[in-house]
């Protein structure tokens, strides 16, 4: 474990390459205009250029407008200097909160409507779906 925790082991260059790709990513964020930062990330380094990933084409478009300014930054940073571009790519970023769950409320007398039509209902999978949205209603205790 210390091997692989110091970068000595097999997965040390993996982790070397990580560290590099966030120094990059914090480096690149902060000399971008506020509203760019959080749609900006570093996806990798392959032959002297590195990927800039954005999660809409809108920021794309900025971003190629900034990347003399970006590439000369980051090569101001010691371990970039090689860094001859960069490659610009689109893909959606899964959000690192997961969005708000909405409660919804069903009244007792809409619940006690569904479960009338349910019992009118023939299809079986139709009036278990009824019932079990009958079942969501509050009742008073």
């Amino acid at each position: 474990m210390s091997r692989l925790l110091e970068g000595r082991g097999e997965l040390g260059s993996l982790m070397r390459m990580a560290t590099l790709i966030e120094r990059a990513q914090r480096h690149l964020r902060d000399h971008l205009p506020e509203e760019m930062r959080e749609h900006l990330f570093v996806g990798g380094y392959h032959q002297g250029r590195l990927a800039l990933i954005t999660d809409r084409a809108v920021w794309l478009t900025r971003l190629r407008y900034e990347q003399p300014h970006l590439l000369k930054q980051l090569n101001q940073l010691p371990g970039f200097e090689s860094v001859t571009g960069f490659t610009l790519k689109v893909r959606p970023v899964r959000p690192t909160q997961p969005p708000l769950r909405q409660v919804r409320h069903l009244p007792e007398k809409a619940a006690d409507e569904i479960s009338i039509c349910a019992k009118d209902v023939d299809d079986p999978g139709l009036k278990s779906a009824l019932e079990r949205l009958a079942a969501h209603a509050e009742r008073k205790p």
